[in-house]
């Protein structure tokens, strides 16, 4: 029987009691006022899924980070899954850091995942001249605020600043003893990356929950822009695949269906649960999951 947030505090918690996978889906903060019901139209098609916990992204300027903490507050008030703050070092000074970690602990959010960030546009890192460098400074940040739960990010592709996976592990493994109790990879399409990934966390003799990070592909202009959030080229033959298909309807049930074959393929070889990126979208989300569901109840 899946576990539920409803007696457990923390995500820490949650992977340490575990009896099965674990599901938790990601939203990110509405960019005005129009698109405030799309947000809240997927939080609400989604919920009656029984995610372990969700989360919002992190807007570090001005009003989208009052969004971010508005909608955060918003979910952890309804009595659904357990919330998730997200929170960057991209702008922001340690002041500013701690007020939005005041904020987050108001709205009774203790859970949060700390991440360095990228700068707008993409530009070349730069530290806020009162701020702080890295994600591992940000966890100690955070974990010297309060009783929070940290949670980070973590790479099955090579991040692209060092393409180096030895690298990647080991600032994980930094981010681990700074006081990380679980991790998030970005976006693959690979499941075989992310076992290398477990691999050599373990090898480093880290057993921090490592979150496998999935977004369906659903239309063919998204192989690009997803090949960017990646990090990496998607597999040759996925990408032939979706460019072989006649309609869009075709290229939905390829995408999906690769999606479906790699998250069985990843809990079979031990993920702890699987992170949704919806973004603000809950068909795909929905219709994976429920495949992954009835394979789990038909075993």
């Amino acid at each position: 029987m899946p576990v539920t947030a409803s007696s457990l505090r923390t995500v820490g918690e949650l992977f340490r009691s575990a009896q099965g996978p674990l599901y938790s889906f990601e939203f990110f903060p509405p960019r005005s006022e129009d698109e405030e019901p799309i947000l809240w139209a997927a939080v609400e098609a989604l919920t009656p899924l029984e995610p372990s916990f969700v989360s919002v992204t992190y807007g570090a300027n001005g009003s989208r980070r009052d969004r971010t903490i508005r909608a955060t507050r918003r979910i952890a008030a309804s009595g659904g899954p357990l919330t998730v703050g997200h929170l960057t070092c991209v702008g922001q000074s340690k002041a500013e850091l701690a007020e939005a970690l005041a904020e987050y602990r108001e709205a009774g959010v203790t859970n949060i995942l700390a991440i360095r960030g990228d700068m707008p546009g993409g530009g070349e890192w730069t530290a806020h001249p009162d701020g702080l460098a890295n994600a591992t400074e940000l966890v100690r940040f955070v974990k010297a605020e309060g009783e929070f739960c940290v949670g980070v990010a973590a790479f099955a592709n090579p991040h692209e600043t060092s393409n180096d996976p030895d690298l990647d592990a080991q600032i994980l493994l930094d981010k681990v003893e700074a006081g990380a109790e679980f991790a998030i990879t970005q976006l693959f399409f690979e499941g075989e990356r992310y076992g290398e990934l477990v691999s050599r966390m373990r090898g480093l003799g880290c057993e921090v929950p490592i979150i496998p990070g999935i977004m369906p592909l659903t239309v063919i202009s998204q192989i690009e822009r997803f090949a960017a959030l990646s990090g990496r080229e998607l597999p040759a033959g996925l990408v032939a695949q979706l460019r072989a298909c006649s309609s869009k309807e075709e290229v939905r049930r390829v995408g999906l269906a690769a999606a479906v074959r790699m998250c069985r393929g990843l809990l079979a070889d031990g993920a702890p649960g699987l992170q949704f990126f919806t973004q603000n979208r809950s068909k795909a989300t929905r219709e994976v999951l429920a495949e992954l569901k009835a394979t789990t109840s038909a075993g």
